[in-house]
């Protein structure tokens, strides 16, 4: 600790780490080039999936590709070789 820490402005380290989580999803976004919707779009149709069969959470895959140019939304279910109901 140097003896001019003291005239340093103290930052929150509540504000620091809102800062570096804001970093962190603005990567995520633009890395993922997906739209922000994909995940929650992911999670209610695996709950709409599960009320009829029994899957995996690792089962359904939500994506959006191009086609030429247009966006395409690609969804895809992994259903188990047996089709047990959900009940």
């Amino acid at each position: 600790m140097s003896i001019f820490d003291f005239l340093k402005p103290k930052k929150n380290t509540a504000a620091v780490a809102k800062d570096r989580l804001r970093i962190i999803i603005a990567q995520e976004r633009s890395a993922s080039g997906g739209p922000d919707y994909l995940p929650l779009l992911r999670r209610e149709l695996l709950e709409v999936i599960r009320k009829y069969v029994n899957v995996d959470a690792d089962a359904v895959k939500v994506d959006v590709v191009k086609d030429g140019e247009h966006d395409v939304l690609d969804i895809s279910v992994a259903l188990p070789e047996e089709r047990a109901a959900v009940g």
